[in-house]
């Protein structure tokens, strides 16, 4: 099987590949090559032996798919991918060469795998699938059909700086010391006021603050307390921790992360699925991670649809949603509803948002659902200090009854 890696030119060509352009930023373009091949290519970085050396002592050999069939006859493109296990539906673009001694398709695949700066995602998964293993956890005896706890915080902005020169108006501190003892409470709060056997919780985006100091539309430097490789280790071993926490408390943890926002982009992705396969090993069949990649998602639990958003997207959206619903807003959530058939499936339904970093609750303006915004977890930064006031940032824990417009909403402020 044939996986999308980052090679040099030279490693390109020893593996008899077709050149390539690197997409923008990047420094090495994506091949598809098998996992010997690569991990021949990676025998040669680690030992800091020149590719050429490797060609020449042939531990890796240029080759071809040959394009006839058994009956002498030249195969299509479909039958060629048949043939050799290839994925037709990823095939972008495709050219028989036929000048060749040995007729082949040269063939570029769509670019389908998420990265950041030439890192290597499906490397870093296999590494934690083989390094994590599986804790076997006995179901409590208390398991509750009527109701579910839900968790909600959203805005957690891991690397920012509130007070870069010493001279914020309020001297606001959030580094990793000040995040744990946050968490250390949003873990108490939980615990203090579990209600049910299961639990759901909604991450709402801007969980981290951004890659290499910069929103995802870039332009402006952001002032930051971590680099990207501290920011990583501090979201990974916060998601996990807080896992770790309540899994003695609950039966069942379902996560859904939104992975759609301004500031974290495809970073709060990368940090995401890194815990998604973690914590899925580590607690097979009790714990489900959602990554939820559009700029609108929603689930169901009984009679309950719940509508996540950021609030903001990474690309196309500068204003986004408003803390306070208008009539736009209002049909764009109707239509939603209307194309993903949530009227027909659900009684209650609730439009949840972080982004705006205040916590505004609307039950009347829509007959059809509640529009519901998210107090950040995060305090203020120097720049909202200075332009706006202090702020408060919390987080908010409900019970609600599973068929029935009834729910405990429990905020807490730090």
């Amino acid at each position: 099987m044939k996986k999308q890696r980052c090679l040099s030119n030279s490693e390109a060509q020893s593996l008899g590949l077709e050149l390539k352009t690197p997409q923008k930023g990047k420094k090495m373009a994506r091949y598809y090559v098998t996992n010997k091949e690569y991990k021949n290519i990676l025998l040669s970085r680690n030992n800091e032996i020149k590719i050429e050396e490797i060609v020449s002592k042939e531990i890796v050999k240029p080759f071809v798919l040959s394009a006839w069939n058994k009956k002498g006859y030249m195969m299509d493109i479909d039958e060629y991918c048949n043939h050799y296990k290839l994925p037709r539906k990823d095939v972008k673009s495709y050219k028989l060469v036929s000048h060749t001694g040995t007729p082949f398709y040269n063939i570029q695949f769509k670019e389908n795998i998420e990265t950041i700066d030439g890192f290597d995602f499906e490397l870093f998964e296999q590494l934690i699938k083989d390094n994590i293993k599986p804790i076997e956890k006995e179901y409590l005896s208390f398991r509750s059909s009527e109701t579910f706890d839900r968790l909600i915080y959203t805005d957690v902005h891991i690397g920012m700086e509130c007070n870069k020169d010493g001279f914020a108006l309020y001297g606001l501190e959030w580094n990793e010391e000040k995040i744990n003892d946050r968490l250390n409470v949003l873990v108490s709060e939980t615990i203090n006021n579990k209600k049910s056997s299961t639990l759901y919780v909604d991450e709402l985006g801007d969980f981290l603050d951004g890659w290499d100091a910069q929103t995802t539309r870039k332009g402006h430097a952001l002032p930051q307390n971590m680099d990207n490789q501290k920011a990583f280790d501090t979201a990974v071993n916060f998601k996990v921790s807080l896992v770790d926490s309540l899994i003695n408390y609950y039966n069942e943890i379902i996560i859904n992360n939104i992975c759609e926002d301004n500031h974290a982009g495809s970073f709060g992705y990368v940090v995401n699925s890194a815990v998604k396969t973690i914590l899925e090993i580590k607690y097979k069949g009790k714990v489900k991670v959602n990554n939820m990649r559009k700029f609108i998602n929603h689930y169901f639990v009984g009679s309950h649809c719940f509508i996540l958003s950021h609030g903001k997207d990474s690309k196309n959206l500068k204003f986004g949603f408003k803390p306070v619903l208008d009539t736009r807003q209002s049909e764009k959530i109707d239509q939603y509803c209307k194309v993903n058939n949530i009227y027909k499936q659900a009684e209650f339904i609730e439009f949840s948002k972080g982004d705006s970093h205040q916590m505004i609750m609307d039950y009347t303006t829509s007959n059809d659902f509640d529009y519901c915004n998210y107090p950040a977890f995060s305090p203020s930064s120097e720049w909202v200090q200075t332009n706006f006031s202090k702020g408060r940032s919390g987080f908010v824990f409900s019970t609600i009854e599973l068929n029935e417009n009834k729910k405990q909403l429990t905020p807490y402020w730090f």
